[in-house]
């Protein structure tokens, strides 16, 4: 019974955003094998299944024991679009089973569970965004958040695009028609939701402290979107008419690579304006991982850019990037530990 009260308890204190540590140890993962880190890729691979299992059972508890919080919680603006972390872990969790350790099987079947949660999740946020009576002022409903339905699309579309590999043609050919459908709606919703968070940075207050890790995904966003363009293009068929379509998708996914790359030293200055300049001080949150999701992503969409366009000098950039994303994956794992280590000893958390 102690246990059982116990998971409760953790159960009902879990971050809606809680996925996102799998999101970003999974994409971690992935940067550090396909730099020749094998070891670090497994090791990263076994933990991102041991939190995702860990996160999955609290989530169940939670449904289980605790509905209406969790109910209230997927209705709270500014809260509800974490949820949606799910799907997105889920589908990076099942490309690492293709890219880190080569097990097709069970990525087809975590594939099809993250599907079925995107499918879920992202039309019950939106029902739920549209039809709630009393709706919060607009700086407080929107934030960097919103684009995790960005992230999980561009995450099944990538997902859909590498299981398209080991099918017959006509497979082949209808599963990248899925990939190539899903990345476009991920790039639609992406340039709807950045022009409100835009219109929300720029033309409305906000002060340091409202300047939290979700707006990271900004970036994050565009790379998981570069990532899913690059993708389809290196497995579009030789003739058809989605191989008429890869002019439009190379166009589209440089795009969004160079924007993903505009917005990294704007969010860096916002980073220092925030600790340095106005002093907030720097402590573990759940929303940590959302800053080394991007990270990690721009590394590996940029790896996958270069394949695709044939552009072997960006390579340079993710060759040190996978140093940065490591090294940030390794920051925040600190604190996680430093804030579990306190706990435990019934100190503050800091």
């Amino acid at each position: 019974m102690y246990v059982i009260d116990r998971l409760q308890r953790r159960a009902r204190l879990m971050e809606p955003g809680g996925f996102a540590m799998v999101m970003a140890t999974g994409i971690v993962s992935i940067d550090a094998m396909q730099h020749a880190m094998p070891w670090i890729g497994l090791a990263l691979f076994a933990l991102s299944w041991a939190a995702y299992l860990w996160l999955l059972l609290l989530s169940v508890m939670r449904l289980l024991c605790h509905r209406d919080e969790m109910v209230m919680h997927f209705r709270t603006p500014g809260r509800d679009a974490a949820f949606l972390t799910l799907p997105a872990a889920t589908c990076v969790l099942a490309t690492q089973c293709l890219q880190v350790a080569y097990l097709p099987l069970l990525a087809r079947v975590v594939a099809i569970w993250g599907a079925l949660c995107w499918l879920v999740l992202t039309y019950l946020f939106f029902l739920s965004t549209i039809t709630r009576h009393d709706k919060a002022p607009f700086s407080d409903t929107i934030n960097g958040s919103w684009l995790v339905t960005v992230v999980a699309t561009q995450a099944l579309a990538v997902l859909v695009a590498l299981l398209a590999r080991d099918g017959t043609f006509v497979a082949h050919e209808h599963a990248l028609f899925v990939a190539v459908s899903l990345y476009l709606i991920g790039c639609a919703w992406y340039l709807i939701i950045i022009t409100l968070i835009t219109y929300r940075m720029v033309l409305l207050p906000l002060n340091a402290r409202q300047f939290t890790p979700p707006y990271w995904i900004n970036m994050g966003a565009l790379a998981v979107s570069t990532l899913a363009g690059s993708t389809i293009i290196l497995n579009a068929p030789p003739q058809g008419p989605l191989y008429d379509l890869l002019p439009f998708v190379r166009g589209f996914t440089l795009f969004y690579w160079a924007t993903a790359t505009w917005w990294i030293p704007l969010l860096i200055m916002l980073e220092l304006w925030r600790h340095v300049w106005s002093r907030v001080p720097v402590t573990y949150e759940v929303d940590d991982w959302d800053i080394v999701f991007p990270i990690g992503m721009y590394t590996v969409c940029t790896t996958a850019l270069a394949k695709a366009m044939g552009a072997d000098y960006l390579l340079a950039i993710p060759d040190v990037g996978v140093y940065v994303s490591l090294l940030a994956w390794a920051l925040v794992a600190a604190g996680l530990v430093w804030r579990l280590a306190h706990r435990r000893m019934g100190g503050p958390a800091s």
